[in-house]
Parts: structure tokens; sequence; C-alpha cells
């Protein structure tokens, strides 16, 4: 019996030695990790990591307290990791190291860092799309822009940038809707002549594909937005082609007034002469013809106005 005693004591003093020995690789583990901190993050947390284990297998009371300090570090780490590759331009793999971050962090209770980590993600995906769009990549700047506005609904730059992406990618409707988000977020003075653009644009389009009536929708409401003379030209030539020529003659008047000194102003002013002319409204074809006095169509003008 006396034996079997000692036995027992003999592998209860082993245990205790195995423990303490146990305890202090534990310390020299973190200690280490600590350490090298300053150099090398990644190295780092794989001591914590070590460290943490060897000290859940301890059972000094010590040990559970560096338990503590090692669940509390290790997320930081982490988060610390995914902010040198956001400086690093390494979006990608720094949402993962976040997400990893935040993961960890929740399962060692640790709120503040697992919040800061979360908080990360759209910052990390609006300095991809800011970047991607800075390379003129807008394809796959487009991508990381939506996952920001999914992150954070309220963000008006991300709207912004989105809907300038978007435009250079020929999509003009999906243009307009994200300038048009970022306008009711706070953006309206930067999205208002964008927007004026995109409808511009768009009737351009349409008036290519000889759909005139929706061409001048998309033009009259490019105008909305930002009075342009373009717009009104084009507008005016639709109409034309739509047998409405009053109204063609009305818009060419309004070309002239907002950009009076446009190149092809004689231009303008002998289609609104001899548009008239041919609607029947002699007044106004007498009108126009008079001022081309002096002009290139001067002769062209004086034969009109002995025809009238």
């Amino acid at each position: 019996m006396k034996r079997l005693f000692a036995a027992i004591g003999a592998l209860a003093l082993a245990a205790t030695v195995a423990s303490a020995q146990d305890y202090n690789a534990g310390i020299e583990t973190f200690n280490a990790g600590a350490t090298a901190l300053e150099t090398n993050k990644t190295e780092a947390l794989n001591a914590f990591m070590s460290a943490l284990a060897q000290f859940q297998a301890c059972e000094e009371a010590e040990a559970a307290e560096m338990v503590a300090k090692c669940k509390e570090v290790i997320p930081s780490t982490i988060l610390s990791i995914a902010k040198e590759q956001i400086n690093g331009a390494e979006y990608d793999t720094a949402v993962e190291t976040l997400a990893k971050a935040e993961a960890v962090a929740k399962e060692y209770g640790n709120e503040d860092v697992a919040a800061e980590a979360a908080g990360l993600v759209p910052n990390v995906f609006m300095r991809k799309g800011s970047s991607l769009i800075k390379a003129k990549d807008f394809a796959n700047a487009i991508p990381a822009l939506k996952k920001v506005t999914e992150l954070t609904p309220e963000d008006g730059q991300a709207y912004l940038l989105l809907g300038q992406a978007t435009m250079q990618t020929g999509n003009l409707d999906g243009a307009i809707e994200a300038l048009k988000k970022a306008a009711e977020l706070g953006q309206e003075a930067k999205t208002t002549k964008l927007i004026a653009n995109c409808f511009l644009k768009k009737g351009q389009g349409l008036f290519k594909a000889g759909k005139n009536a929706e061409a001048i929708a998309a033009l009259e409401e490019s105008n909305t937005y930002v009075e342009s003379a373009n717009a009104y030209k084009l507008i005016a030539a639709a109409q034309t082609k739509s047998g409405k020529s009053a109204d063609a003659i009305n818009t060419y008047k309004k070309y002239l007034e907002v950009d009076p000194n446009a190149k092809d102003a004689v231009d303008v002013m002998f289609t609104i002469a001899a548009t008239a002319q041919k609607a029947g409204d002699k007044a106004t074809a007498k009108e126009y013809y008079q001022k081309l006095d002096g002009t290139k169509y001067a002769e062209q003008a004086k034969a009109q106005l002995k025809t009238l």
C-alpha cells in the first residue's frame, strides 16, 4: 500500500513539474511573439496562438491569466495584419483577414476589435473601387463599389463613384440610378452635371437609332439638370424628323439663346428660315433670312426673300 501511495505521489509530482515546464515554455513563446510584433506580425500571431495552446494545457493558476492575455492580443494582432494589408493595397486578402479578426474577436469576447474589424470592410471595398477607377478598370470597380453601398447604404460618395464607373461602361440607365441616389444622399452638387450628361448621351444614342420621341424625352430631361445648347440642337433635329416643324423652329431659337456665339449659329439661322419657309411660316422665314445678310448664306437668303 505504501508503494502504491508513493507511486501516486511520484506521478503527481511529475505532472506538477511538467505543468510548470509548459507554463514557462508558454511564457517564452508569448514573449517571442511580443518581440516579433515590431517586425513580423504574422510570426507574432503564430507565437501567440502557440502560447495560448500551451497555457491552456497548464494547471497553474497563473496560466488562466495568460490565457486571457493571449485571447486579448490575438484578435488585435489579426486586425493589425489586416491594416497592413489595406495599406499595401492587398484589398481582397484584407477583407478575408478582417473577417477572421471579427470572428476570433467575437469568440474571445472582444467586442471592440470585432466592431472595428467589421467597420473597416466598407472602407476596403471603397479603396479598391477608387483605385480601379484611377486605373480606368471601370468594370471591376463596379462590384467593389456596389459592395460598399450594400454595407453602408447611406454613403453618398460610394453611389457617386458607382455612377461614374457605370457611366464609363456605357450603362447610362444604371449610372443615372446610382447618381440620383448619390444626389439624395448629399452629393447633388457633384451629380447634377453628370446626370445631365448621361441623359444627353442617352438622347444621342436614341436619335442615332431613329427613336425620335424617346430621344426628345431624354434630351429634355437632360436640360432639367443642366441647360445645354447641344441638347436643344438634337431635340430640334429629332422634332424636324418627326414632322414637328413649329416645335423645331422654337427649339432652334432656344439653341441660339443658350449659345448665341455658337460656331454654327449662321447655319442654324438658315435652318430656321428654310424650315419656316417649308412650313408656310413666312414671317419667321423672312425674319431669319434677313439676319443672314453678310454671311455665307447671303445670296441664298436674298433669293429666298424674293421668292417669298
